[in-house]
């Protein structure tokens, strides 16, 4: 019930057909257009803010909206530009547009539908299991998962903890490049939708990062962690060029998590603390698998994977924790 009170505060909508009078337009600032262009009439609009993990209420509640229609949205100031859009069909398929900028583009046009994803049976962690240890991940694609290689060395089974709470199990082998300490793993059964990996600008040196995952497991909450930091420097231990230093501090169970900029774009892989105990006098020295690595990694592993330009306005460090929230998930080791 406060969900939805939440989303009739931020949202105003008004369902028109597309070809409605100027006259009959409702007063206040111009609305942003919905567009129906799935063949197929629609029974659920859903509009959130990009990055809730949840798509609220449906929006309809004058009824269906039929192919060809549109649907005047009217979004308060204080949403921001970013929303994410969602059409539920009569047969049962789905239409999605995530990251819209709606301040730019007032009209967003749903036009390609796919098939729910099928159920998954969830699994169990095996309470007997000899030797376990965790890490995180993050969706790169449909049911892929990209970590780091040292996070799933040597298991003999990983489950993946969506952010809605279920657990799902990697179906082997995983692909993995040892040299990189990268990996992916199939994990059947949406575990959350795809990050995209910055392609532009150039990443520099003193660009805030925002590091998310789940350090520490069974001592911290269970929760996962965001962190913010910096770009120290673009090479990592010896001069190893695959690799950032990060100020934004980890721990052991960040490893295999997304290291984002301030637009939410997957710029690095988290990969490793610098060991103080074995290395005096030095403190929060952090690394992370640079993004264009990790994308050379994904296309020789034959994975289509989400882009973006990192050219607009930044968000908050909070909103970015939203971003990296509905697609990041704790990954359990069993051995």
């Amino acid at each position: 019930m406060r969900a939805s009170i939440l989303l009739l505060a931020l949202l105003v909508a008004l369902p028109l057909p597309l070809a409605l009078p100027a006259a009959a337009q409702a007063p206040g600032p111009d609305p942003v257009r919905i567009v129906n262009r799935t063949g197929v009439e629609a029974t659920a609009l859903h509009a959130v803010r990009s990055g809730r993990p949840d798509w609220g209420s449906n929006l309809l509640n004058r009824g269906p909206l039929p192919d060809g229609f549109g649907f005047n949205l009217r979004v308060n100031p204080d949403a921001g530009c970013r929303f994410d859009v969602r059409l539920v069909l009569s047969d049962g398929r789905e239409s999605v547009a995530r990251d819209q900028d709606i301040c730019a583009t007032p009209r967003v046009e749903l036009t390609a539908a796919a098939a729910p994803a099928p159920a998954v049976a969830q699994a169990r962690p095996n309470p007997n299991a000899r030797n376990v240890s965790s890490g995180t991940g993050f969706v790169v694609g449909a049911d892929l998962v990209m970590t780091n290689q040292h996070v799933v060395d040597g298991c003999d089974r990983i489950l993946a903890r969506t952010p809605d709470g279920r657990w799902l199990a990697a179906v082997p082998p995983a692909r993995v490049d040892a040299a990189l300490d990268l990996a992916t793993l199939r994990i059947p059964g949406n575990p959350g939708p795809a990050l995209s990996f910055r392609t532009a600008p150039a990443v520099r040196r003193g660009e805030s990062v925002v590091a998310y995952g789940f350090p520490l497991a069974g001592l911290l909450s269970a929760d996962p962690k965001l962190t913010r930091g910096e770009i120290n420097a673009l090479a990592g231990i010896r001069n190893d060029q695959n690799n950032f230093q990060i100020s934004a501090e980890v721990q052991p169970g960040n490893s295999g998590g997304p290291l984002l900029d301030m637009q939410g774009n997957v710029v690095g892989v988290v990969v490793a603390k610098l060991d103080s105990r074995r290395v005096q006098n030095v403190d929060n020295v952090n690394f992370a698998v640079k993004g264009e690595t990790a994308q050379a990694f994904l296309r020789r592993a034959g994975v289509t994977f989400r882009t973006a330009e990192s050219r607009g306005t930044d968000r908050s460090a909070a909103d970015v924790g939203d971003i990296a929230h509905r697609s990041t998930v704790l990954l359990r080791c069993e051995r």
